[in-house]
């Protein structure tokens, strides 16, 4: 459907991508991962036509259509949202202007094109465009009021939504995203991953979700030496099967039988949990085809996150009484009433994220609540990740110097022990001596992660920790929090990383809280406690 042919890339001297030849076929979809840098936006931008190669070209079959997630959230201010949506589909929209326009200037001379033209409409569906528009729009949480409203009136949350809805518009045969749960809530992304796993046609999707990646994926497309290769299955599979490739091949001793045997019956496991799976569907049987030969070991680079306690807790925690907040007069929580005990790892929630930072800054002393009081266990020491961490680097200080500010004794400040722990975070060789203003996103939060290892607490706060992070240091992040034996506070739009880290979940509302025991997965299916969350996020505070 989609081909890829001769295709390179080349910056200067750096090359991108190296004679790429590959091919895109319907009802697969290509969830396409690699390392920050590796490519992946720029390669959805030259199937999309939107950036050209420096050779090679990319052929999409003659009659298929093919839509692209816009990342431009303002390209459309002028337009109506019903209208935005319905211009995904360039060919009907094309039809129904030119139908229009004949209309505002009828003659009996244009009356045998506007025949010919609704013809042509009909066959394509276009007396439905409308609705279906509308139908799509209130899936992904746009309330009819806005439908005829101008798209630069709405919020930069409801515009995400509403390009979203004007991609998948109209069932294109390829659609292309680039990180499209972002800025999406948890029960939209939900209805996203249902519509797409149940998807006819060709998805290709960048995405540091890898919840949806499981979801949603038949294929993952892995970027890695300027070459692309498809591997079978979801990104579970493909992490997991290439990180026991890789371990095989240490194995140096072990008989080639065994080896086999051992990917083998890694295949017959994964084909089992695949099939009891809420995700399986007749459509996406990605394991049917799987074999010894897809499993690779990877060489991707995954920090070593590793959390350790200086010393263990005891059993109060957290205490937290009567605790409000509000922002310019607007009220974000109230009534919040928690007591934290040892080895809870709390997944803090609110439709509100502004409520959530509130509620980690009021703890860590940064911000005054309207009213209420906190106070931590005298064997507890935190450590804390914000939402916003700039501060923290505006110096031009090497992150040799950078990180030594939270040394605890001579040993730490030394630096070869500091880096050791930069690089732990892959901040090798001269890399340690980078200045920390001119750090990316990613950079720095693996800097603050660094500063936290060397904390060693024994309560660790984490705001939104995945942002700016690759699927490496996500995934390895996840890992060591699974294995953290202290307490935790997350709050993440990670949905792996919320549902296999938590074991409890305490929701912040204006109307005061609900803190279950449960996993995440549990808390949001659970009717009685939807049914709740409706009526304290309705009741006028």
């Amino acid at each position: 459907m989609l081909s890829v042919s001769n295709l390179s890339v080349q910056f200067g001297k750096r090359v991108l991508f190296d004679e790429v030849n590959t091919q895109f076929v319907q009802g697969n979809c290509y969830g396409i991962i690699g390392a920050n840098g590796a490519g992946k936006s720029t390669f959805l931008k030259i199937l999309a036509g939107k950036q050209d190669p420096t050779s090679g070209h990319v052929h999409l079959e003659p009659g298929k259509r093919m839509s692209v997630l816009e990342q431009n959230h303002n390209a459309y201010d002028e337009y109506q949202v019903l209208e935005t949506v319905v211009r995904g589909n360039k060919e009907l929209f094309a039809i129904k202007s030119q139908i229009d326009k004949l209309y505002e200037d009828y003659t009996d001379e244009n009356a045998e094109k506007i025949g010919e033209l609704q013809v042509t409409f009909e066959e394509m569906n276009g007396w439905n465009a409308d609705s279906d528009a509308a139908a799509m729009l209130s899936n992904l949480g746009i309330n009819e009021s806005l439908h005829y409203s101008t798209m630069g009136d709405l919020d930069g949350k409801q515009k995400v939504r509403v390009l979203l809805a004007q991609a998948l518009f109209g069932s294109p045969d390829v659609l292309i995203m680039d990180e499209p749960t972002n800025d999406l809530d948890y029960e939209t992304i939900s209805w996203l991953e249902t519509f797409l796993a149940n998807y006819d046609n060709c998805v290709i999707v960048v995405s540091h979700d890898r919840h949806f990646l499981d979801a949603v994926c038949t294929h993952i497309s892995d970027i890695d030496f300027g070459k692309i290769n498809h591997f079978s299955g979801n990104y579970t599979f493909w992490y997991e099967s290439s990180q026991l490739a890789a371990r095989q091949r240490a194995q140096q001793n072990k008989k080639a039988e065994e080896k086999k045997k051992e990917l083998e019956e890694f295949i017959r496991r994964f084909s089992a949990n695949v099939a009891k799976s809420k995700q399986a569907t007749s459509r996406k049987k990605m394991i049917e085809k799987l074999n010894v030969s897809d499993i690779k070991p990877s060489s991707r680079r995954y920090p070593a996150i590793i959390f350790e306690r200086e010393r263990e807790a005891g059993d109060q925690i957290l205490n937290v009484e009567n605790l409000s907040a509000s922002i310019d007069g607007e009220l974000l929580f109230k009534n919040i009433d928690i007591n934290l005990a040892k080895g809870d790892k709390v997944v803090v929630f609110s439709k509100d994220s502004r409520a959530t930072s509130a509620f980690y800054e009021i703890i860590n002393d940064k911000l005054q609540p309207d009213s209420g009081e906190y106070s931590w266990g005298v064997t507890t020491n935190q450590s804390y990740l914000p939402l916003d961490n700039s501060h923290f680097f505006n110096s031009d200080m090497n992150l040799v110097d950078w990180l030594r500010q939270w040394a605890k004794t001579e040993e730490e400040r030394e630096e070869v022990y500091i880096r050791g722990f930069l690089g732990k975070m892959l901040f090798s060789g001269e890399e340690a001596l980078k200045k920390c203003n001119v750090l990316s996103g990613g950079e720095k939060v693996r800097c603050m992660l660094s500063r936290m290892m060397m904390m060693r607490a024994n309560v660790v706060m984490l705001d939104e920790p995945t942002n700016h992070l690759d699927l490496e240091s996500i995934t390895a992040f996840n890992n060591s929090l699974k294995n953290f034996k202290g307490t935790v506070l997350l709050t993440t739009h990670d949905h792996e990383f919320a549902q296999t880290v938590g074991n409890r979940v305490i929701e912040l509302t204006p109307n005061g809280i609900i803190d279950r025991y449960m996993t995440f997965d549990e808390y949001m299916s659970d009717k009685k406690i939807k049914e709740q969350r409706e009526k304290m996020y309705s009741v006028t505070a």
